[in-house]
């Protein structure tokens, strides 16, 4: 089962447990305004199955492009199998003519003509030597058809991976933007003070001295160091710019496309996905942390990523109701924390 169809089936199973709560609660209850605190639980909800969804389209997009390298590499190889066969099919034409004529130059009867002992070996010795070269010919010739049916077979198989990776991507897509359109459709229904409440354990900090929204950049001024501080640096030169779906830059970001381009600065090669950059380095506990480690988050498959700045902040790309930017690790991330790599 793909990550996507996990998230999926999760999903489900939110809605349909709230259905039926709706369905037993009783009237007054079923039509109360929900508080500040429920409708920031409910957020804190979809904000998770958004980034999960945004790691499973491209952990897909990742596994699309592979198959169709790996289909591009098939097809040239199919092409070579085929010129093979092509040049292999004379000689067997020519083994085909001599079983349909019956006469074989190889057979041991050629060598009536032979004026003596020595002749007649020396023939002997070439007329074995034509009949092995000739059943060597005919082997590989199989051997190249099967081949080129394995490679076709290969092919096939290989083909419809990479559509259904692309249609995994898609589906993701297209669950994460209902996701944020429940997001903000909640909020609407919140006055500017009960919004701010409902939504200041999430996503970015907002009017915060760093600069954290106002769409131009901003300067590290942390106590990183080394190529820390050149991720850092770069990071922080993105904030403002919107969150990307699937984004790798450079006019916009998502959260592990964000680490990758920022420690790419230092020099450091970090995986595309998540799931593959918690394994990109050390792992250091929460207490160990130091500016430009890795910060993951959301179980044991991570699916949210940022980059520590020191100090108890963040910066990451957290999703596409929000441009890149700082946040305070509060007790939210605490919680949701898995662990930090150091690459």
């Amino acid at each position: 089962m793909s990550a996507f169809r996990g998230v999926s089936g999760r999903r489900s199973a939110v809605i349909a447990s709230i259905c039926v709560g709706v369905l037993l609660a009783p009237t007054a209850v079923a039509h109360a305004e929900p508080t500040a605190d429920e409708v920031r639980e409910e957020i804190e909800s979809l904000e998770e199955e958004f980034i999960e969804l945004n790691a499973a389209y491209n952990d897909a997009k990742e596994a699309h492009e592979a198959a169709e390298e790996k289909l591009e590499e098939l097809l040239d190889d199919i092409e070579t199998a085929e010129e093979t066969i092509d040049e292999l099919s004379g000689g067997v034409r020519s083994l085909a003519n001599i079983a349909y004529t019956g006469v074989d130059p190889t057979s041991p009867t050629q060598l009536i003509g032979a004026t003596g002992p020595e002749e007649a070996l020396e023939h002997q010795a070439d007329l074995t030597y034509l009949s092995e070269q000739q059943q060597a010919g005919l082997d590989q010739y199989v051997d190249e058809l099967e081949h080129l049916e394995s490679l076709r077979e290969e092919a096939e198989s290989t083909e419809e991976s990479a559509a259904e990776a692309l249609e995994d991507a898609e589906e993701a897509t297209e669950e994460a933007e209902a996701s944020i359109a429940e997001q903000e459709e909640l909020l609407e229904e919140l006055t500017a003070e009960e919004q701010a409440a409902a939504t200041e354990n999430v996503g970015n900090d907002s009017g915060s001295s760093d600069g954290g929204d106002s769409g131009g950049g901003a300067n590290y001024t942390g106590p990183a160091t080394g190529n820390a501080q050149v991720a850092l640096d770069f990071a922080y030169a993105q904030i403002g710019k919107p969150y990307v779906w699937g984004g790798t830059g450079p006019g916009g970001y998502d959260c592990s496309g964000l680490t990758q381009a920022a420690w790419a600065q230092a020099g450091v090669n970090l995986p595309r996905t998540t799931y593959d950059q918690v394994n990109a380095g050390q792992r250091v506990s929460w207490e160990n942390m130091q500016p430009g480690d890795l910060m993951f988050f959301y179980g044991a498959s991570p699916t949210h990523v940022g980059l520590y700045a020191g100090d108890n902040v963040m910066v990451h790309a957290s999703t596409s109701s929000r441009p890149i930017g700082t946040v305070t690790l509060n007790d939210y991330y605490r919680s949701n924390f898995t662990t930090a790599v150091r690459p």
